[in-house]
């Protein structure tokens, strides 16, 4: 019997994304018309920039290697950054030459890739540069679909967040992070049964952490967990919703004094529940120790890229608003800076050290064949972690 589109949850195949499938019908009417009229084969060249950013004045890019992986086999050259890349608006992060009619209707897609996975890395940059050294966790993979849950995790580690929740994360190399959930403490019944149950049954590698707001107020429950599991305790986890929740600030604080003048000084305060950049930076200051942020991370407002012919046949040409002819991009390890120059130009001097840049672009296609390896998330992570250090050193804000 055959399978219907419902019986696969709706969910688009790998193998329909790289024979084109999810095309805007435009392109799809737009290689009708070409190739009845012979002109499939103009050879041009497009540029892909970010025409504004969601939020603030940088931001980090992700969705390069899906790109690189959809363009391959087909008669293209690419150079482009890298994943895990610093942002800025209006700058080309990819250049495509080869054939219209060997990727014209992939800009779909490719704007897909770049622009959702760029949304999810720059988000999640924005709350690991509002946390600093203390660590986040994305809790966030429940708020969007399963089928595209390990992408967004993915790029959430591009992004620079210390770890993620979900299972399918060993496939990439990193371990998933979690506590508890409230439901479990439920089906105890209270909260110190299952307090300890947790310390009994998970392996010695996974940190105690209490979530402490199911049935009392959270200095409570903490107090409670901090007396049950003694020194076993690592830490405890507020969680609790907007809606219950009060001055969360006071509350850490309150959480923190009670623990402290009790002699559990090493118990650590994690906090989750509709967090976002600005309450990470203001939890922070009041005490906590590390943050879980899920709905603002995997609901990250997309990055507007643009895909524009900006050359045909070594012509230059670009509509209104699109400076015309190939480029380069050139960047500056120092200053953090993109300088953009006519493809082949000498290399630029910075605006703001003197410093020669260095060209910015990786060659990853030769005529479809892939001619640069991709780094390993775990480079592309501990990467983005000195990046967004380097910005806070240089003054840059959210």
């Amino acid at each position: 019997m055959r399978m219907s589109r419902a019986d696969k949850f709706y969910v688009v195949s790998g193998e329909e994304i790289k024979a084109g499938k999810v095309v805007d019908v435009y392109f799809e009417r737009t290689m009708q018309i070409l190739k009845a009229k012979g002109l499939q084969d103009k050879r041009v060249v497009m540029e892909v920039a970010a025409r504004s950013l969601s939020k603030g004045s940088w931001g980090i890019l992700a969705g390069v290697e899906e790109v690189i992986r959809l363009l391959e086999g087909r008669n293209v050259n690419v150079y482009s950054l890298e994943d895990g890349s610093l942002l800025r608006p209006k700058i080309p992060v990819m250049r495509i030459e080869g054939p219209y009619g060997e990727f014209g209707e992939l800009e779909t897609s490719i704007l897909g890739f770049l622009c959702s996975m760029s949304g999810v890395a720059s988000m999640s940059a924005r709350v690991k540069f509002a946390a600093g050294d203390k660590p986040v966790v994305n809790f966030g993979i429940r708020r969007n679909h399963p089928a595209i849950s390990l992408a967004i995790e993915r790029a959430s580690l591009i992004g620079g967040v210390d770890g993620s929740s979900g299972i399918l994360l060993r496939e990439l190399g990193f371990q998933p992070v979690g506590t508890m959930p409230h439901a479990m403490i439920i089906v105890f019944g209270d909260q110190i049964t299952a307090w300890k149950a947790y310390d009994e049954v998970m392996p010695e590698d996974v940190p105690r952490i209490a979530l402490v707001d199911t049935f009392y107020d959270e200095k409570t429950e903490a107090l409670m967990a901090a007396e049950a599991l003694g020194e076993r305790l690592y830490g405890v986890r507020l969680d609790t919703p907007k809606s219950r929740r009060g001055n969360m600030s006071e509350i850490i604080r309150e959480v923190r004094w009670e623990l402290d003048i009790r002699g559990y000084r090493h118990v650590k305060i994690f906090v989750s529940g509709g967090l976002d950049e600005y309450s990470v930076k203001e939890f922070s200051e009041a005490g906590a120790d590390a943050f879980g942020v899920g709905t603002s991370i995997v609901g990250a407002k997309p990055i507007d890229f643009g895909m524009d012919i900006v050359e045909v046949e070594g012509e230059p040409i670009a509509k209104r608003g699109i400076k015309a002819g190939a480029k380069d991009l050139y960047f500056c390890e120092e200053d953090l800076t993109y300088e953009v120059v006519p493809k082949g130009a000498k290399p630029p001097r910075c605006p703001r050290c003197g410093r020669e840049m260095k060209l910015a672009y990786k060659k990853f296609l030769d005529k479809g064949k892939i001619t640069e390896g991709f780094r390993d998330l775990k480079e592309i992570n501990e990467r983005t972690k000195a990046l967004l250090k380097k910005l806070r050193e240089l003054g840059e804000d959210l």
